[in-house]
């Protein structure tokens, strides 16, 4: 993952209106021939937003932002695990099934 959608990801869970899920993605290798995947975190909002009622300092507040913090944290560990695992698997596919065509051989000519 490039450092700016990891920013985003990071920010957004930081934020707890966020959950990290996994996406794969389709792509070709025209020089394998071959249809390849690999999988990418998606940053999404969700609709869980704190509701204090103007008190901050009250437990029943700091229990579910609590309860924010840990489901936001929880997605991305899951999430994280699942794109590691299936990107090496998609890796390895990719590896075993990509046979590069062999550019035939010139015909070698010899004078008499």
């Amino acid at each position: 993952m490039s450092p700016r959608p990891a920013a985003a990801v990071l920010g957004c869970t930081l934020l707890t209106s966020c959950v990290v899920v996994p996406v794969t993605v389709v792509g070709y290798d025209p020089d394998c021939r071959i249809v390849t995947h690999h999988i990418e975190l998606k940053a999404i909002h969700s609709n869980m937003t704190i509701s204090c009622s103007g008190d901050t300092n009250s437990p029943a507040c700091a229990q579910w932002f609590g309860a924010l913090v840990v489901t936001a944290a929880g997605s991305v560990i899951v999430s994280g695990s699942i794109v590691v695992a299936g990107n090496v698997i998609y890796w390895a596919e990719e590896r075993v099934g990509c046979q590069v065509p062999v550019k035939p051989a010139e015909p070698v000519v010899t004078s008499p």
